[in-house]
């Protein structure tokens, strides 16, 4: 059959054969010789100040090999890379408060993590991370956009002034007019009828088949790093992540193997899991994965596009 021939043809797709005989490789088969698994701990609070953690009962946890918070990260912990930084208009307003691996004195949403475990086996990362202690001081939530604006709502970064001296928990505020969108006051004066609406979007869980997950693997003599990463957009995490770890774009690979479902989240980033797998796996110079629990998915992943 030639190549243009497609109308009227029954088409094959060329992943089915590997997907109907489950030779299909996702992220949760990458298995590895020396791998180590990784668990989080993340807030049970919206807003709070982390006031202390206690790490020494899961250090003493069977096959834990390391505890890590964020007074461990150094200058790995900064905000992360951004997929699409806001255009450079005049007017513009960017605080770059973007997600940072792990929270530091303040958590600004419910389930942002705040320490993590690793062991020779997932379940015993998971053991050992309900033995870590957090000490909250709980704030006021921000949970609606429009009320969270306004200059008396709880602020998530006190640091940052209000836009405009009247928008709060504003990350990046720009106006941009085209075309015959600057005489829309005029035009509307005149129109027989104006519709104005209110809409609300509730928040979605994606929900798919797979979970997200990150194995990273660091070869030393090498110098290079390979990411196997639930992603659907493997350059982005790449060109990122290589400048997160102070590596060049040729030292990263990142693999993106067959996706169990996204329908939004997986081609978000980047998210904290993405940032610290492969800074553990360059500190213990070990294979280190990590894969999202149902649980998890519901409080650590972006919403439904």
């Amino acid at each position: 059959m030639a190549a243009t021939q497609f109308f009227g043809q029954r088409i094959k797709r060329n992943e089915d054969p590997r997907l109907l005989t489950g030779q299909a490789l996702f992220v949760d088969d990458v298995d590895l010789p020396g791998m180590v698994y990784l668990a989080f701990v993340r807030s049970p609070h919206a807003h709070a100040r982390l006031l202390s953690i206690e790490t020494e009962g899961a250090l003493e946890m069977p096959g834990v090999v390391a505890v890590y918070t964020a007074a461990d990260l150094g200058d790995y912990w900064q905000h992360g890379p951004l997929l699409v930084p806001p255009p450079p208009v005049a007017g513009l307003v960017f605080h770059e408060r973007t997600q940072v691996p792990l929270a530091k004195e303040k958590v600004r949403h419910l389930g942002e993590i705040v320490a993590m475990v690793v062991a020779e086996s997932r379940y015993q990362a998971e053991d050992a991370a309900e033995m870590i202690w957090a000490d909250y001081e709980i704030l006021d939530p921000v949970v609606d956009a429009e009320a969270g604006s306004q200059p008396d709502a709880p602020q998530l970064y006190e640091e940052l002034p209000l836009v405009d001296g009247e928008l709060g928990n504003v990350n990046a505020h720009l106006v941009q007019v085209k075309g015959r969108g600057r005489e829309f006051d005029a035009i509307a004066a005149e129109a027989h009828l104006v519709v104005k609406r209110r809409f609300y979007y509730d928040h979605g869980a994606s929900a798919p088949m797979e979970t997200r997950g990150v194995v990273a693997q660091w070869d030393r003599r090498a110098a290079r790093m390979t990411i196997w990463d639930t992603t659907q957009a493997p350059v982005f995490i790449r060109n990122g992540m290589a400048a997160f770890l102070g590596l060049s774009e040729n030292q990263v690979r990142v693999i993106a193997p067959f996706i169990g479902g996204g329908f939004g989240p997986k081609i978000m980033m980047f998210y904290p899991a993405e940032m610290l797998v492969p800074w553990i796996a360059m500190q213990l110079d070990r294979p280190v994965k990590w894969i999202e629990d149902r649980a998890e998915h519901f409080v650590a992943t972006t919403q439904e596009r």
